[in-house]
């Protein structure tokens, strides 16, 4: 049985948040060891904030790095079918030929650091027609459950903070209501990020791919190219290969 993805719990745990979200998209919940869960909330929220208060920049990418590394060791010792790897630099970027989206279309999951108010954990799920599907952490309210709105998407209009994972009090502009699925490529030509609550399962935003790739610090940027990381992770069970299935030429 599937769970729901889950939103932080404070202003510091994306990245464990996002890496157990990962774990709960890609298995069901009664494969999911509990020495999983354990160790990815031993290992993240490694940074010292401001006056030397523990976990309160967030987690390290070095945390992230290790956590990947564990992730892919336990997976070959042990009877979970995870496999993991780490990139950085100039490999994380959304295109066609990323490794990126190569993972999406593949049936993985990809945490990524960006910018959101401040640096900041995300989970990739998917991509559609030019769009990235990702569950980002970080809840924002909806007038109801059903409601999509678009996000201002400028750093212009979030306060400062710090890069410790907090996105900070984003204003939201535009009329909230109701969207189908049919409409989504329409409202993203005019609107460019599209917020959901109807896919508790799998994400709740759509990004165009162009919005990832600029070296800013604006909404959902993956910012200066050397400050970029992302953990990509498999379900070895339900991993595309050539060997499994012609999907993966097309």
């Amino acid at each position: 049985m599937k769970n729901p993805l889950h939103y932080q719990l404070s202003e510091y745990d994306c990245g464990p948040t996002s890496m157990l979200n990962a774990i709960s998209f890609l298995f069901d919940r009664e494969d999911v060891p509990p020495e999983i869960i354990r160790n990815i909330m031993l290992y993240s929220l490694d940074c010292y904030g401001a006056g030397g208060a523990f976990g309160k920049s967030g987690t390290s990418r070095t945390a992230m790095m290790f956590l990947s590394n564990w992730l892919d060791g336990y997976g070959q010792a042990c009877s979970l079918p995870i496999s993991s790897s780490y990139i950085a630099g100039e490999s994380v970027y959304i295109g066609n030929e990323s490794v990126i989206n190569d993972t999406l279309r593949r049936h993985g999951a990809v945490v990524v650091r960006l910018h959101y108010g401040g640096e900041h954990y995300v989970l990739l799920t998917g991509e559609r027609e030019g769009n990235i599907l990702l569950f980002d952490p970080w809840f924002e309210e909806p007038k109801n459950s059903s409601d999509t709105f678009r996000p201002a998407c400028s750093s212009e209009n979030l306060r400062d903070s710090r890069s410790d994972g907090n996105p900070g009090n984003a204003e939201h502009t535009g009329n909230s209501r109701h969207a189908s699925e049919a409409d989504f490529p329409v409202r993203l030509r005019k609107s460019d990020i599209i917020v959901t609550t109807d896919h508790p399962f799998e994400y709740n935003r759509i990004v165009p791919n162009a919005v990832f790739n600029k070296e800013t610090h604006d909404f959902y940027a993956l910012g200066e190219m050397e400050q970029r990381e992302a953990v990509l992770l498999f379900n070895n069970r339900t991993k595309l290969t050539a060997e499994n299935t012609i999907e993966y030429f097309i």
